[in-house]
This record gives structure tokens, sequence and C-alpha cells, in this order.
């Protein structure tokens, strides 16, 4: 199984409260934080609630 490096590139600042929790909830913080994730369904649903606001790639 891959695994997702996620990296926050968009400021949260004047989203809604859903994208907010969902940023905290994969373990971004700052602008340019990355984490890397399993790729599975329920990481991918979290990805493309907030798919303007981070970039992906597999790693």
């Amino acid at each position: 199984m891959a695994n997702l490096e996620i990296t926050l590139k968009r400021s949260l600042i004047g989203r809604p409260q859903n994208q907010h929790k969902i940023v905290k909830s994969l373990g971004l913080k700052k602008i340019n934080s990355s984490v890397v994730r399993p790729d599975s369904e329920a990481v991918r649903g979290s990805i493309k609630h907030i798919a303007h606001l981070v970039d992906v790639k597999e790693v």
C-alpha cells in the first residue's frame, strides 16, 4: 500500500469550520507543513474536501 505526502499550501483564514477540523485531523498545522498518511479511502475523502488548500504526492 502506498503512502501520501500531504502539504498545506494555503491559509485557513476565512475558511469554514469543517475545513479547519479536516486539516487538524490530518495532522497539518502551519503553511508548508507536511505529513505522510496511508493511502486509504478515509484519507482520500478528507483530501477531496480540502483539495484547494493542499498539495498531495504519492510516496
